[in-house]
């Protein structure tokens, strides 16, 4: 029997065992609160699994649901976003009728370039008002938008326009961060050039102050045009309605070869599973507000700052800024008091940033924090120093809770919205509602409570979570359903505990965790094998207390090479911010005589993290050369 412990407590026990009981009746049920063109009449069509879908026959449109509805309703004048630029020192609200009229003019700008149902729009912004208008417009039409993390560097820009071919581009001349003003469009153009798709549109948000502007792009074969003469002549659209299975977005996801996962997220399904949490986990209701301070180019910022609060009928602040230096650490406390904010959601990073430069939290006395309710974290484990600090500061509920970009939403999480459970410091509490987690060994066999295993879900997995992958349904199943029969695999490794509560205690895969960015070592490692001096490499994600972990690689030279570690470091890390962007934050390289291989050639780059991470470790017996480790554990923990 498989370990699938659920803690006895009324609200919560009785609402998960309603949706792992009945899924099928939990989650119509559930999609009742939205406007639907054509209710569904089913939840989940199996007939192709372990591919599901849900919804099956159910019509609706997205943005009609985060927009128009409140508008119908009479809610029109509330605000629904709040642009803070710290950076700018700009703050201005948007209402829903406000929103929806500019959400609708964009919609009619892309329509007029082109851009039907079913057509790709790739979006590379910064945390600017446009970037929520420009989404929203896709959904309104049923395009499909992939947003790219405005820190990603020209080739990786370039991967997910060849695997996305989209129609048309939005991006603005740039980002605007303390001490520099980062240039978008060279890195469009650059990508382009790099891509084998060609891209008909470019539409660009100007901002004041970048040295690159449109008009200097113009005379190719790519149109260049600045979004406010669009949309000065555009007419504004209705909302599409579109089968509930229709593609919402594409979300890029780092993948362990290198090469990035197109998640696609459904409509319906979507639409339901931020409908359902807002209220259940996170406790929002129309009216509240909530600041999560995340990146619209990420997973929490598409759920949490687009859809999740506009689709609930709160207000959503979107903040331009750091957690430090914009101006001090006191930044969040001062966004909490200035927009009356219910809920924050961070990372675990900021947390440390700020506790890091304050750490007395100081700075939290000189503004008013009263109004919120709860402090949602995510993106990395949070330790428990920083669980305790954040909540001895704040005397509110610090609530961890764990997902993945794949699945959308909160796999575990304390269900604020249902009930407070008790929380125990370094666990994200339960599983969700809908997810049924359990935990297996290497041949899929259950352990028993408090036995660390790979931390796997039953299918199908609930509405919200990747319905494949762009294009590639095979990869989808080899990646995440072949492992385990009848299981989504995590890819991360845990247990429950008695209570049933779930402790998750890494990746089992090369994917790491930077800041809440989880980047590729294997992309990092192809970057470093480019260079001319070295012959093999490894990079593995190395405990850090501020960012989760940082990438560290180590590095066998070509037969003859003369170059200086130093000089091989400075090099490698300009090469990785070159082709994979300053998030990699790659800055550590140590020259090694080997890396320790198994007889197959396999590097055991689990072994030279648990060493450079002070864990106990153990050396399979397949190793090629024992002393290949005992050589690296003096680089790998230098203080052995």
């Amino acid at each position: 029997m498989k370990n699938e412990g659920v803690p006895m407590s009324s609200t919560y026990a009785e609402t998960y065992a309603a949706s792992s009981l009945d899924p099928e009746r939990f989650w119509l049920d559930a999609a009742a609160s939205l406007a639907w063109d054509k209710e569904p009449t089913r939840a989940i069509d199996d007939s192709r699994a372990p591919i599901y879908a849900w919804y099956p026959d159910g019509m609706l449109n997205v943005s009609f649901n985060a927009l128009d509805r409140h508008v119908l309703a009479g809610r029109g004048e509330t605000t629904a976003l709040v642009y803070d630029s710290a950076v700018l020192g700009i703050q201005r609200r948007f209402s829903y009728s406000e929103l929806l009229d500019r959400v609708a003019t964009f919609a009619g700008v892309l329509r007029s370039q082109g851009v039907g149902q079913g057509d790709r729009v790739l979006i590379y912004l910064p945390m600017i008002p446009q970037a929520h208008i420009a989404m929203l417009a896709c959904a309104r039409i049923g395009a499909v938008h992939s947003v790219v993390f405005g820190g990603f560097a020209p080739k990786e820009l370039a991967a997910r326009i060849d695997d996305a071919t989209p129609k048309v581009i939005v991006t603005a001349t740039g980002g605007i961060e303390p001490t520099r003003r980062v240039e978008y469009l060279p890195a469009i153009a650059d990508a382009m050039e790099q891509s084998a798709h060609h891209v008909p549109t470019v539409i660009v948000a100007h901002r004041d102050g970048f040295a690159h502007e449109r008009s200097q792009y113009a005379g190719g074969d790519t149109d260049w045009h600045d979004w406010d003469e669009l949309a000065s002549a555009a007419q504004p659209v209705d909302a599409v309605p579109v089968a509930s299975t229709h593609p919402l977005y594409i979300l890029y996801t780092s993948g362990t070869t290198g090469s990035p996962k197109g998640v696609v997220r459904d409509s319906g399904g979507y639409a339901v599973a931020m409908d359902w949490s807002m209220r259940n986990i996170y406790g929002v209701r129309q009216g509240d507000t909530m600041l999560t301070a995340s990146d619209v180019g990420w997973v929490v910022g598409h759920s949490y700052i687009v859809y999740g609060p506009l689709i609930a009928g709160a207000a959503t602040v979107l903040y331009e800024g750091k957690p430090v230096g914009t101006p001090d650490a006191g930044a969040f406390w001062r966004l909490i008091d200035d927009h009356k904010v219910d809920v924050f959601f961070t990372a675990p990073t900021a947390l440390r940033a700020i506790r890091k430069a304050d750490p007395d939290a100081k700075l939290l006395g000189g503004h008013d924090t009263g109004s919120l309710k709860a402090l949602f974290v995510a993106g990395e484990r949070l330790d428990p120093d920083t669980y305790g600090w954040a909540c001895e500061k704040l005397g509110v509920p610090v609530v961890d809770n764990w997902w993945q970009t794949e699945t959308g939403w909160p796999i575990a999480s304390n269900p604020v919205g249902l009930e407070l459970l008790e929380r125990k410091a370094g666990s994200p509490t339960v599983p969700v509602p809908g997810y049924r987690v359990e935990i297996v060994d290497g041949f899929g066999s259950g352990v028993p409570a408090g036995e660390e295993g790979n931390i796997v879900i039953k299918l199908p997995l609930p509405p919200g979570t990747l319905a494949t992958l762009w294009g590639n349904d095979e990869r989808f199943i080899d990646t995440y359903l072949s492992q385990f029969p009848g299981y989504y695999t995590t890819g991360d490794s845990g247990y429950l505990d008695a209570d049933g509560y779930l402790f998750v205690m890494g990746r089992t895969d090369d994917v790491i965790n930077v800041a809440g960015h989880r980047l590729s070592t294997g992309a990092m490692e192809q970057v470093l094998g480019a260079h001319q001096a070295v012959a093999e490499c490894a990079v593995i994600g190395v405990a850090d207390e501020l960012k989760g972990q940082r990438p560290c690689g180590y590095v066998v030279l070509k037969s003859g090479a003369e170059i200086t570690e130093e000089a091989l470091c400075r090099e490698l890390a300009s090469m990785v911010r070159e082709h994979i962007g300053p998030v990699a934050d790659f800055r550590e390289v140590r020259i090694v005589e080997a890396l320790p291989k198994t007889r197959s050639g396999k590097i055991l780059r689990k072994t030279m993290r648990q060493i450079a991470d002070g864990k106990a470790y153990s050396v399979p017996s397949t190793i090629e050369d024992p002393s290949v480790i005992d050589a690296l554990i003096p680089l790998l923990r230098p203080t052995a």
